[in-house]
């Protein structure tokens, strides 16, 4: 779009040393011995076309707005001339402040004899911005984008064509995103104390192609999580809009995790931008680990590593198998009442049911639950009996409802029914073996994250099944 800013150049062009004379007959060299100057722009868009680095020194851009600076021994700077002023030298601070577009680039080049010794970029925030130094010391470039509506300070460090330091700091601020353009991130869960296989969602407001890897790139890296002690853990895109992040291993017993987002100005496509997101805090309570041999019919339950209950419990029967593997608690109910025909079975038939359920422990959103079921009591321990529901007596159910939270690791083997769906039914995400989460990341194997926590005592994420893809089967709810 023609006018539109596209872009920020410093170019570094040497002083003139010849013995060229100023308007009073004095020599120009001799004036400014120690310094280089810098020719600071704004490249704009001309018909659709980037103005090329020829172009723009000549001044040749269509709508180039531009302001020689410049460097001297002593570090300071000043305005040598300004097209705005009709060509007229003036003084100027010691910082210049240029307004531009952060999805341009910031190249800073030398024009002329002379090196570039050093360049570096802070934004307000003391955020370092990357960037690159020409092998020959002629030209630096950035290597990370700028964000939208920022403050970035420049310092330039140079050598003239007698290898005099010379330097000058520059300051510019980058046009702020439209705010319906801003993305931003909801994470989950609310804050609070959450089990040890507590899984960290991020939902956009708007959603990142997986067509974009660069975007998504871009996006990981501005959401950050952190705990205490330091786990390894990744991001994983669900889908376009929501991401779900998990250590490699359960969190450890009280960890405190911290989610916070770098977004607030990123460019993260054409014309799109982060904005602020709500930074989130919570913590890990002991490390409630709960396994149901389906085959055994008896459910082991462990605190921080050690066995603090055997309970008798009954799965599912043949046509309504317990689903296998790795869930979590999502959430408890004093009493529920369960209905066959809220999943599929029809009034009338032998397997229609219509139960108050007492201490039911939710762990997956179709309906499957740990819960009080005293019309099988004879049964548990003994054989599975129920329609995919874990079930035991209401004293056990009670105990169980009162000992786990949300986030809690609750697993099922032995059962023949399928597996757990990672995303489809709740958090399922346990049941992906490590190079499974990572390849769902943009970021790949490229993580930064600390050293892992031990594995789990009772039921290890790595080593469940990496194939437990697509939507679960609805399971009726006794």
């Amino acid at each position: 779009m023609a006018g539109a800013v596209a872009g920020v150049v410093f170019v570094v062009a040497a002083a003139p040393q010849s013995a060229s004379r100023s308007g009073d007959g004095r020599q120009a060299g001799a004036e400014h011995a120690g310094s280089v100057e810098l020719l600071v722009g704004r490249v704009l868009e001309d018909g659709g076309r980037r103005c090329a680095m020829d172009a723009f020194r000549a001044g040749l851009c269509g709508g180039l707005e531009q302001q020689v600076v410049r460097a001297t021994s002593s570090g300071a700077g000043s305005v040598v001339r300004d097209p705005a002023s009709r060509g007229v030298s003036r003084a100027a601070a010691h910082t210049v402040v240029l307004p531009t577009d952060a999805a341009g680039p910031l190249e800073i080049t030398l024009a002329g004899p002379g090196l570039l010794t050093y360049v570096t970029v802070h934004d307000g925030h003391g955020r370092h911005v990357g960037g690159a130094l020409g092998a020959r010391g002629h030209h630096w470039a950035n290597t990370e984008p700028l964000r939208a509506g920022e403050t970035y300070t420049v310092r330039v460090g140079a050598q003239d064509v007698a290898g005099t330091p010379v330097g000058v700091t520059m300051m510019f601020r980058t046009a702020p995103a439209a705010e319906d353009d801003r993305l931003t991130a909801d994470f989950g869960p609310r804050p609070g104390t959450y089990g040890a296989g507590q899984i960290v969602t991020a939902s956009l407001s708007h959603p990142v192609p997986a067509g974009d890897p660069a975007a998504r790139a871009r996006l990981e890296r501005s959401l950050g999580v952190t705990s205490e002690p330091a786990v390894e853990g990744a991001w994983h895109w669900v889908d376009d809009s929501t991401l779900h992040y998990r250590p490699r291993t359960y969190w450890p017993a009280h960890a405190v995790v911290h989610v916070v987002s770098g977004l607030d100005g990123v460019e993260l496509g054409e014309r799109q931008y982060g904005g602020p997101s709500e930074s989130l805090r919570f913590t890990i309570g002991d490390r409630i680990e709960a396994l149901t041999d389906a085959a055994a019919h008896e459910m082991t339950v462990r605190r921080n590593g050690r066995t603090v209950r055997t309970i008798p419990v009954t799965t599912g029967k043949a046509g309504f198998l317990t689903r296998t593997g790795i869930k979590v608690v999502l959430g408890k109910e004093r009493k529920v009442r369960m209905r066959g025909d809220s999943v599929g079975i029809k009034r009338g038939t032998s397997e229609f049911y219509d139960l108050p359920v007492f201490y039911a422990t939710r762990v997956t959103w179709s309906g499957e639950y740990v819960h009080a079921a005293p019309w099988s009591v004879d049964a548990q321990g003994e054989e599975n009996v129920s329609h995919g529901c874990t079930g035991m007596s209401t004293a056990d159910a009670a105990w169980f409802f009162d000992t786990v939270r949300e986030g809690d690791v609750v697993s099922v083997v032995n059962s023949g029914g399928e597996p757990m769906a990672p995303f489809a039914n709740g958090f399922g995400d346990w049941n992906l073996s490590w190079d499974a989460w990572l390849a769902g990341s943009a970021l790949g194997a490229d993580t930064d994250s600390p050293l892992a926590s031990p594995a789990s005592p009772l039921a290890s994420p790595a080593s469940a099944p990496a194939s437990a893809h697509g939507p679960s089967r609805l399971l009726p709810l006794t």
